[in-house]
Order: structure tokens, then C-alpha cells, then sequence
């Protein structure tokens, strides 16, 4: 069991029955041209989620944990993209119009794809949404329960919209979830800090929060257990011998 140091308190997880779930680290949000931009953002401010989340993902990998990378994106035809969202707010661009990447948040096109830093690696999982929140129409609720998870860690994007509505319905679904704070991030910083404080507000109604290093160290300290563990024994048959 590894322990990381949390709001409201310790986050504990079995990597063996815990998945990362990055949210939506794609282009059309992140870089310019995309989504993101033509809903009038400044995408920059999400471009230092981008090596957090990277470290996060490679962290998870080295202890096991199952990846899980979601993509909200939608069929050429937009058949599963209700208008009540195509048509909201006032965008330059609206989803599946064609733009600098592509048609807007379309599959297979280049701004639904990940950013560089966070493609894929062979035994991720990729979950296709087409909207907010993870669980609603995709097959992620059985990955979930086909690996035995019962532990989520959260990053990605944007922290108070597709990231704290998928943390949402994993906890009405009985999950323990923990979101990394510098692995998320908001075109409104003053959104992110009130969803962190949602999140672990009223004795953790939501989930947990923790910082990237809290993470790192905790990993770092049941990496250095392990090897004390394996010593032990070693050292005790060499006294025996003696």
C-alpha cells in the first residue's frame, strides 16, 4: 500500500488495483488553432500541465498502475454530439467545423489527437467520450471493473469542466479518487482553485488532492521499502551462515 500525502488527508492505493485516468490531453484544447482557442481561451496557460502530466503518466507506468488516456471527440457525421452542445456559447469554430488541425474535435483527425508528450504507450488504454464526463457512453466502467481498479489518480484538462465531472462519476460509482493539482490545469486558474477546494471540501466529498512532489516522494519512499524488504532476508540468511 503506498501512502501520499493529501488533502483532506493520506491517499492510500494499490498500484495493482489502481488506474490513472489523464483527461482529454489533446490538441484541439492545448495548442493553438484548436477548440480551446476558438472558444476565445489563451491556451498557453494549460502548457505547463504538459510536462507535469508527462512525469505523472511516467511515474504511474513505473509502479504498474494502468494508464488510461480519455479523448473527447466525435463521429464525422456528429451523430453522437447533441446540439445543445455544438451550439453552446459563441466560438470562432464551432465541433466539426474544419479548422488549423482538422475538423474540430473529430476523431482521427489531428487536434482530437494527444500531444506529443502524452501519446499512448503500448498497454494504455484509450477511451473515446463524447462528452463531459469519462463514464457516460464509452466502455471505461468495464476496464475499470475488468482490471479489478478501485483507486483512480486524475490529471489532465480543463480541471473544473471534463476533469472534475469524470471525478464526479467515478465517486457516485464508488471509486477513491485523488486528482495530481499541477497535472490539471484551467484557462481560468481562478476555476481550478475553487474545483481543488470543491473536490476535498467537507472531509473529501469528492476525492482528494495532492501536489505532483507529495506524489513523487511517496513513490520514491515505497520504492526504498521494497528494497529494504528485499535486504532483510538476505542479511539474516548471511548471519545464519556466520
Amino acid at each position: 500500500m503506498i501512502q501520499v500525502d493529501a488533502l483532506p488527508g493520506p491517499f492510500e492505493f494499490e498500484p495493482a488495483h489502481t488506474a490513472l485516468v489523464m483527461i482529454d490531453m489533446q490538441r484541439d484544447f492545448i495548442e493553438p488553432g484548436g477548440f480551446g482557442a476558438a472558444l476565445g481561451n489563451d491556451v498557453s496557460l494549460l502548457a505547463p500541465v504538459v510536462p507535469a502530466a508527462a512525469e505523472l503518466v511516467a511515474l504511474c507506468r513505473a509502479i504498474g498502475v494502468l494508464v488510461v488516456h480519455t479523448q473527447e471527440c466525435h463521429r464525422p457525421d456528429l451523430s453522437d454530439c447533441p446540439p445543445a452542445k455544438r451550439l453552446r456559447g459563441k466560438p470562432s469554430l464551432r465541433i466539426g467545423d474544419p479548422g488549423p488541425m482538422g475538423r474540430i474535435l473529430i476523431e482521427g483527425e489531428p487536434g482530437a489527437g494527444f500531444v506529443p508528450e502524452l501519446m499512448p504507450q503500448p498497454g494504455d488504454v484509450v477511451i473515446a467520450k463524447p462528452g463531459k464526463g469519462a463514464f457516460y457512453g464509452t466502455r471505461l466502467a468495464e476496464v475499470l471493473q475488468d482490471q479489478q481498479i478501485t483507486r483512480l489518480i486524475f490529471g489532465g484538462v480543463t480541471t473544473e469542466v471534463c476533469v472534475q465531472t469524470t471525478m464526479r462519476e467515478a465517486n457516485d460509482r464508488g471509486y477513491e479518487c485523488l486528482l495530481v493539482e499541477e497535472a490539471t490545469g484551467s484557462y481560468f486558474p481562478q476555476f481550478k482553485a475553487a474545483t481543488l477546494a470543491m473536490i476535498r471540501a467537507q472531509g473529501g466529498i469528492v476525492g482528494w488532492t495532492a501536489s505532483l512532489r507529495a506524489v513523487r516522494a511517496a513513490l520514491d519512499f515505497a520504492r526504498s521499502g521494497e528494497s529494504l524488504s528485499f535486504a532483510l532476508p538476505n542479511e539474516s540468511n548471511q548471519s545464519k551462515g556466520a
